[in-house]
């Protein structure tokens, strides 16, 4: 699925139930351009500022669950406000835009369309919000079990030592032992070693 502008109107298919006015409200309100975008290894959302006269950019992953793409928008969202604000004056993830991550956190939360789970991962994260909803992985976890997921994918952590797993690219991993907060993990292809963040979801891969 390429990148392609998303109809207003259709983003009520991607977010929970109670979040499209207020969702829509921004968007209007900053003209934003959202597009909804194939799966991306590396980012769930991007924001790309005004400039000439264009409008601001927002994209989002469109396999995402409901509520792992309404967080990863107002991640984005608020790095609109910051620029807003303080143009390019600040760091990306600083402490501007962890106050402006969590005063629209906050709103939300208010409107009850977040499951008790995660309403709580949230509640637990908002003092110090990560920089990606998935860094923290108290909350990475929760939204993973709202994934609709194909049989044989888990988070890596489920997975036993020297478990062999296949990412969405395709390139095929035997895990290794744990390093601080990654797992250490060889590419069987190359050798060659790369490290994966315990809540990275992987498909497992039979031996033989």
């Amino acid at each position: 699925m390429p990148k392609q502008e998303a109809p207003l109107a259709a983003l009520q298919q991607y977010i929970p139930e109670g979040s499209f006015t207020e969702v829509l409200f921004y968007l209007q309100l900053y003209n934003v351009h959202l597009t909804i975008t194939r799966h991306r290894q590396s980012v769930l959302g991007d924001y790309r500022h005004s400039v000439k006269g264009k409008a601001h950019r927002i994209s989002i992953n469109g396999d995402l669950n409901k509520y792992a793409f309404l967080i990863t928008l107002l991640h984005e969202l608020a790095h609109l406000f910051t620029f807003e604000k303080f143009g390019n004056k600040v760091q990306a993830h600083g402490k501007e835009w962890k106050k402006e991550f969590s005063n629209i956190l906050t709103d939300f939360l208010a409107k009850k369309i977040f499951p008790p789970d995660i309403e709580k991962a949230i509640l637990d994260n908002l003092q110090n919000p990560a920089a990606s909803s998935c860094v923290d992985e108290t909350l990475m976890r929760v939204l993973h079990t709202y994934d609709k997921k194909p049989e044989g994918v888990f988070l890596l952590e489920q997975l036993e030592e020297n478990a062999l797993f296949k990412i969405k690219s395709g390139r095929i991993f035997k895990k290794a032992n744990k390093i601080r907060k990654r797992y250490k993990c060889v590419e069987v292809k190359t050798g060659k070693f790369y490290l994966f963040s315990a809540v990275y979801a992987v498909t497992v891969v039979k031996p033989g």
